[in-house]
């Protein structure tokens, strides 16, 4: 592998992480609310349909495991970089 290809792989990765990072720190932020507010909101829907307790940062672990899944018909750069704010987004609601 040359040097050039192992460059062009880490923009890649540094650009889909701060494009990640722009969402959920703004315009994503801005339509939805509060990240922990909305989760709840749906962990607390996603609760009473499925009759067990969901958290908030299952919810963000879930819609991360969507966007796998939609990878698995070919790439496409929206659901990574989804899957990347999801996670990020779930990790903060652990704490």
């Amino acid at each position: 592998m040359s040097g050039l290809h192992k460059e062009n792989d880490m923009n890649t990765r540094t650009d889909i992480l701060k494009e990640a990072e722009e969402l959920i720190n703004g315009e994503r932020q801005t339509h939805y609310g509060k990240p922990h507010e909305n989760f709840l909101a749906i962990a607390d829907m996603w609760s009473a349909y499925l009759g067990h307790a969901v958290s908030p940062a299952d919810v963000c672990h879930l819609m991360a495991l969507l966007k796998i899944a939609r990878l698995r018909n070919g790439p496409h750069r929206d659901s990574s970089v989804d899957a990347c704010g999801y996670m990020a987004l779930g990790g903060e609601l652990e704490e």
